[in-house]
């Protein structure tokens, strides 16, 4: 039913087409339209009006371009920006894994040379400990040796006593009283 109530609409004619009459009359609708747009279009040239548009849409072209031409000094100095800020990363990356390699060559070289003194510290108290030894040795030699002295006197005294009679303990002291007497005098 609607397409019906539509393409009835489109077959009567529209106000437009309802002028009757010569067309350079006043009393139609489409001369008077057509002199009210001539007018109109007068009033715009009078007045400059196109001109005026074109300085306007000029000026807001302008200004476009202008924009436009900020737009990409702004975008080139910010990728210069970039780049910078990149390359001062990059340098400071750089500088981080020289200072961690810096510090990893000082931790092995702290080491190291812990390392070393701990081994010069065990060495000398080794040192230490072998002369404590050896001196421990030579005095427990000079103990046996005292001890053994001190047992040979002790067995030639017994000897001695053994072997002497009075009579040659008497010789014996007189040939030393004797020797004695001739050196001192």
């Amino acid at each position: 039913m609607r397409r019906l109530a539509t393409g009835t609409a489109l077959l009567i004619p529209g106000p437009a087409l309802a002028a009757t009459g010569p067309f350079f009359s006043l009393n139609n609708t489409d001369f008077v339209v057509l002199l009210g747009f001539l007018v109109f279009i007068g009033i715009l040239l009078w007045y400059r009006v196109p001109g005026t548009v074109g300085k306007m849409l000029d000026n807001r072209a302008e200004g476009i371009r202008s924009d436009l031409a900020e737009a990409r000094e702004l975008r080139e100095e910010a990728q210069t920006l970039l780049a910078t800020y990149e390359r001062k990363q990059k340098d400071v990356q750089d500088q981080a894994d020289r200072i961690v390699s810096a510090a990893r060559k000082d931790a092995q070289a702290s080491a190291d040379k812990a390392l070393a003194d701990m081994e010069a510290a065990l060495e000398r108290r080794k040192r230490a400990a072998q002369e404590q030894i050896a001196s421990a040795e030579e005095q427990a030699v000079r103990d046996v040796r005292n001890r053994a002295v001190d047992v040979a006197i002790a067995a030639a005294r017994d000897v001695l006593i053994r072997q002497m009679d009075a009579e040659r303990q008497n010789r014996l002291i007189d040939e030393s009283i004797s020797t004695v007497d001739a050196k001192l005098h």
